[in-house]
């Protein structure tokens, strides 16, 4: 059994970035600049933003953290928008979602510049990614790719389970996966809440993506020997046992499903550092685009 570590990858990815920017510097080039938007007070939200701007930081990359109040209106955020699209400095940004409830969370992902959007979360750039066309594809999913092909899990004629349907990851690696290339090439079975007989699908997987959020969802049961599992789940268990009263918790039961595995996410440490790192390729995908266009 192979542990797929996020952590170690995400830091070979950080340096091979750091590698770019440097040069990038040395030719007097302008280096990728990466902005955050973030609305309110959301704990596991502020902890995410204050994560990307420390990335930024190690690779050499400007950032820009906008913090707005809870109270933003709409309009307020959309005006926001419209400077950070119209600022050509700025090479791309994202909006830290969840929102709070008066603004419409798809009125402000259309309003992001589609080639400024580093999260692939506009349609333009989710319709391009499932035409296989180059754009760039949400941060998530880009990093499960990047583990698998790094690893060198072998995708092609595979049976791959995706459990859950989100826009941010569950739907995207259903397209991905079964795309031309490597990784790819794979017949892909998309579950959600109303699959029925989950267990009889899992259990046939060669290679299993949950993303559900249901801490230890998957049981050793229910999956077949040498299975391939990519576990996005994170979630707060409380626990009195740890300093912080609580534990992070994957979709996987972990100890159990590792015995039977051939290769297995660990939360923390497996996806979750691959998101941000990512994040950061896309920004320096975006900045070299745009100097094409200059």
């Amino acid at each position: 059994m192979t542990i797929l570590d996020g952590k170690k990858v995400s830091n070979d990815i950080k340096d091979e970035i750091t590698e770019q920017v440097n040069k990038m510097k040395a030719k007097g080039e302008k280096v990728p600049h990466l902005a955050a938007i973030i609305v309110g007070n959301d704990g596991a939200s502020l902890t995410y933003v204050g994560s990307k701007v420390r990335a930024c930081e190690r690779v050499g990359f400007e950032s820009t953290l906008v913090k707005m109040s809870s109270t933003t209106s709409e309009l307020e955020l959309l005006d926001k928008i419209k400077e950070l699209n119209d600022n050509p400095e700025i090479d791309g940004y994202i909006v830290q979602l969840p929102l709070p409830d008066q603004i419409d969370t798809q009125k402000v992902l259309l309003a992001v510049n589609p080639d400024k959007d580093v999260d692939g979360f506009h349609p333009a750039n989710f319709g391009k990614m499932a035409l296989d066309m180059t754009t760039f594809i949400p941060a998530t999913p880009f990093g499960i790719l990047e583990l698998l092909e790094r690893y060198g899990v072998e995708t092609s004629g595979k049976h791959t389970v995706v459990i859950g349907r989100s826009h941010i990851v569950g739907r995207p690696m259903s397209i991905l996966m079964g795309r031309k290339g490597f990784p790819g090439n794979s017949t892909v079975t998309l579950t959600h809440s109303h699959t029925k007989n989950i267990t009889q699908i899992t259990s046939q997987a060669d290679i299993i993506i949950s993303a559900l959020g249901v801490p230890n969802f998957l049981k050793a049961e229910m999956v077949k020997d040498d299975v391939v599992i990519i576990d996005v789940g994170i979630t707060r268990v409380a626990d009195d046992t740890t300093a912080k009263g609580y534990r992070i918790t994957g979709d996987v039961d972990f100890v159990n499903v590792s015995k039977k595995a051939s290769f297995i996410t660990p939360v923390p440490g497996g996806v979750g550092p691959m998101t941000i790192a990512m994040l950061l390729k896309n920004t320096l995908l975006a900045c070299e685009r745009h100097r094409k266009k200059a």
